[in-house]
């Protein structure tokens, strides 16, 4: 560690006094254009590597946006004041994370929801759902395809996936020794991918005003969710990792660190690997049930399933309230004729205000959670009250993580990170290559940024021009657009400063960098087939009732011959009391 801290010293101190020879100019936060070039990309490097190197995530990113910021304030051959005025500016940059609604409403939704899962733990809620799903779900196979199902019911928000199926399928994987790396990836798989896609989330809004905006660059108006809906057969890899899921659970095979996990925690026992930090307080150990309470699933099919139908009233009454305080005529005129249409439903949620709507439902199910135990004579109301609280403070680190994740994606916005890797497109692209290089771009920024949808943003105003530059098919310009959308979520997917990775990991439980480390391999693959044999073909004509099959196939494939079996033997169940 002595030398690995050297030589980042060194890096650090030659960025510092070589900031002329390499073109590097600075300013302050006051709007400026920034022209840092290749260093712009130091920042993510650093964070990414070193919590690869330390195991530790924190450290990890402080250092990272310590490196943005001094890079920020480089003035020439005074180094000290650089070094200083570098570190008092993080303490903005990370109040300045924090003062913004989005991420505030984030941070207190999770902590919300810690406590309310702490609340039907202490019910025995958790306990009895865990009981019936494990009746269900007598072996790994079962226990793993019971988790995709729930993640693909949980659709409609990326966030509140990682948050609800995590514990809730925590305990019934724990049993089937299926390891918390492959828990956090089934989580993590079945988010993003999901919610990208879903006719109706919390993405689609912001999906659809990407796409009406990319076209408006071409003087042309389009009906942006047809366009939306064109996309969807081309999202190659939000299709393909949900497939590799099912594969690996039916087939029980895996490989790279994931095999290695899976037959750590079915011979030894051992969910977690032994240096392993896990993304979750060890106080929610003592948040169990009594042992003479009657168990009843009620305790937590009521409250999570008041968090999930108040959710989705809330995102369409909050979207409501928007569009009708808005000045878009056509949509408040929808809602006033067809206020109940898919269309309707469909615009409200894209303009609802996630963040609050998620924290608002957490509050309510709360309160109905707290009523219930009350009544029921579970706890007092200051037990309750005091349970809910235990259960904030196991997701105080998670709060932290995202706080220096949103603060390090600030520092790169000021450094121009993202505008630098975008400028890599070269102005000539043959025809078939374009929809790869935009996945392939796509990923490089999300992933350097960990935000799937500030990657969007870059790219789609950039992509749909040069798409219709170079062929103006509307399948053509469908397909590019189908690279941003899920080259940003597949480089999102394997960067361990998104936010998502990052939630994912605290929902299963799991060491944040055990969980970026197995997870990669498996996103890679499937990002290469995507590629390979989505994105290429279908660029080059061949009909995507030919291109979809093949790669699904080609998924199962590498699942079923490069893969090898969890174990040792072929048996087909694990069983509960093993």
């Amino acid at each position: 560690m002595k030398k690995k801290g050297f030589i980042l010293v060194t890096i650090i101190t030659l960025l510092l006094i070589s900031n002329v020879a390499f073109g590097v100019s600075s300013s302050t936060l006051d709007g400026t254009v920034y022209s840092f070039g290749l260093w712009s990309l130091l920042p993510p490097i650093i964070a990414i590597l070193l919590a690869f190197i330390t195991k530790n995530v924190i450290i990890s990113l402080f250092i990272g946006i310590l490196s943005g910021t001094i890079l920020l304030n480089l003035n020439g051959a005074d180094i000290l004041g650089t070094i200083t005025n570098g570190f008092l500016m993080i303490i903005n940059i990370m109040l300045g994370s924090l003062a913004d609604s989005w991420n505030a409403g984030i941070i207190l939704q999770c902590l919300a929801i810690g406590g309310l899962i702490a609340l039907i733990s202490k019910m025995g809620g958790a306990k009895a759902i865990s009981e019936k799903l494990a009746k269900k779900a007598n072996s790994s196979r079962s226990a793993q395809l019971i988790t995709w199902v729930l993640g693909l019911l949980v659709f409609f928000d990326d966030y509140s996936n990682a948050l609800i199926v995590g514990p809730i399928m925590r305990p019934v994987t724990d049993k089937m020794k299926i390891s918390r790396e492959k828990l956090a990836f089934i989580i993590d798989a079945t988010a993003a991918p999901i919610a990208g896609i879903a006719l109706i989330s919390t993405w689609i809004g912001y999906e659809l005003s990407l796409i009406k905006d990319g076209y408006s660059y071409i003087g042309q108006e389009v009906n942006a969710y047809n366009v939306f809906l064109e996309t969807i057969p081309f999202r190659f890899y939000n299709i393909l990792i949900l497939i590799f899921i099912v594969a690996t659970a039916i087939f029980l095979r895996e490989f790279g660190p994931m095999l290695k996990a899976e037959r750590r925690a079915l011979k030894t026992g051992k969910l977690l690997g032994d240096n392993a930090k896990p993304m979750i307080s060890s106080d929610t150990s003592e948040i169990v049930p009594d042992e003479d309470i009657k168990l009843s699933v009620w305790n937590a099919i009521i409250p999570i399933g008041m968090l999930i139908i108040s959710s989705l009233v809330g995102f369409y009454h909050n979207g409501y309230l928007a569009i009708m305080g808005g000045e878009n005529i056509d949509l408040i005129t929808l809602l006033q004729n067809s206020p109940v249409s898919l269309a309707a439903i469909r615009e409200t949620f894209g303009a609802s205000d996630a963040s609050i709507v998620l924290f608002q439902s957490a509050i309510l199910s709360t309160i109905v959670a707290i009523i219930m135990g009350v009544v029921q004579k579970l706890f007092t109301l200051e037990e309750a009250i005091d349970t809910w609280i235990q259960g904030i403070k196991s997701l105080v680190i998670t709060a932290v993580i995202l706080i220096l994740a949103w603060s390090l994606s600030s520092v790169v916005k000021e450094l121009g990170t993202s505008t630098y890797l975008a400028s890599i497109l070269s102005d000539a692209i043959p025809k078939f290559l374009l929809p790869s290089i935009i996945f392939i771009l796509g990923a490089v920024i999300s992933f350097a940024t960990g935000t799937s949808w500030g990657t969007m943003g870059i790219l789609m105003p950039l992509t749909i021009p040069v798409a219709f530059a170079i062929s103006p098919e509307n399948s053509f310009i469908v397909l590019s657009i189908s690279g941003v959308l899920t080259g940003s979520i597949f480089g999102d997917h394997c960067s361990p400063i998104s936010d998502t990775t990052i939630l994912a990991s605290m929902g299963a439980a799991c060491d944040h960098v055990d969980h970026t480390k197995t997870q990669l391999y498996y996103a890679v693959s499937v990002a290469l087939v995507a590629i390979l044999l989505g994105y290429i073909p279908a660029a080059l004509g061949m009909p995507i009732y030919l291109v979809l099959p093949i790669s699904i196939i080609a998924i199962i494939s590498i699942v079923y011959f490069i893969g090898k079996p969890v174990k040792d033997q072929d048996l087909e169940t694990v069983n509960i009391d093993e």
